[in-house]
């Protein structure tokens, strides 16, 4: 008898979703920075364990839109929480719960969905009490199923997780090849890849405004190995932030590049020859027909 479980990571930017997702999966599907809403499309990480398949909805971080893309990316927050068997609460404990935390809750409440609420980055607390009273701060909005303190990044109490999502996994065919990891193309991932060397190479004002294109996508023989060559462009805002992705000499595009291959050739398993421009699309952001053109838009 098959089985399936469809679990919602969500919270606030920068609170561990991505790294939680990776964690559970087992590999990197989601790209990691510590910019805000790195994290665009709604990503499913696929994990199966004999005959159960756990399918781990990776959200954008949950803010308030200023942009159409930023539209798009609450909407696709709402939408994710419907109808699956549980949804994940990630709330980062060096933080005070703040207004998007408790739109969050409240839209649970809506839902009847049952919450597993996560309290993660333990370890750069100053004190072990200071846990139980962040619990009960939460405890006093919303019944939550089960309330972990964790550490992603130190694996602290990460263990205790998939024991308590199995108990939310439902009689049911798998909706995904047992051996993937993700149902993102590879072309997309190669495009997230890129745009995660870029976050975690440029100053703050820059990284919201660029997106990431995948225009070629070639293999052929050469000296009898298989090879990718793979053509991108990095679309920007601004004609000073062309200036700014590039570099002098190109040393910062060049950069980007040569840490986006290696993990691409991890990725694909196989030596890539990687292309990388810049384009300035003014306002990109605010283009509907761009943002959908771009495949920004979860359905």
């Amino acid at each position: 008898m098959t089985k399936n479980a469809f679990i919602a990571i969500t919270g606030r930017a920068n609170a561990g979703k991505s790294s939680l997702t990776n964690l559970l999966v087992g590999e990197k599907v989601s790209i990691v920075s510590e910019k805000p809403q790195t994290t665009r499309n709604r990503i499913n990480g696929v994990l199966t364990e004999g005959d159960i398949q756990y399918v781990f909805i990776d959200t954008p971080g949950m803010h308030k839109a200023k942009t159409k893309l930023s539209e798009h990316m609450v909407k696709s927050i709402r939408t994710s929480v419907d109808d699956v068997d549980c949804a994940i609460l990630m709330a980062d404990v060096t933080k005070k719960l703040s207004a998007i935390e408790q739109d969050l809750i409240r839209s649970f409440a809506s839902h009847g969905t049952e919450v597993i609420l996560l309290l993660n980055k333990i370890d750069l607390l100053k004190s072990k009490s200071e846990v139980l009273g962040i619990i009960q701060q939460y405890s006093e909005l919303y019944d939550f199923a089960e309330i972990i303190p964790i550490s992603v990044k130190n694996r602290i109490n990460t263990d205790k997780i998939m024991p308590i999502l199995e108990k939310y996994a439902v009689e049911g065919e798998h909706f995904f090849p047992d051996d993937i990891a993700t149902d993102r193309t590879e072309r997309f991932m190669c495009a997230e890849i890129v745009r995660e060397k870029v976050l975690w190479t440029m100053q703050e004002e820059i990284p919201h405004g660029v997106a990431v294109d995948i225009e070629s996508f070639r293999t052929r023989e050469k000296n009898g190995k298989e090879l990718i060559d793979i053509g991108v462009v990095i679309i920007c805002e601004k004609d000073s932030h062309k200036g700014m992705i590039i570099g002098k000499g190109g040393e910062k595009l060049k950069t980007i590049g040569s840490m986006a291959r290696r993990d691409i050739e991890e990725l694909l398993q196989a030596k890539v020859n990687l292309q990388c421009f810049v384009k300035v699309k003014e306002d990109w952001r605010n283009r509907e027909r761009f943002i959908n053109d771009m495949g920004l838009v979860d359905e």
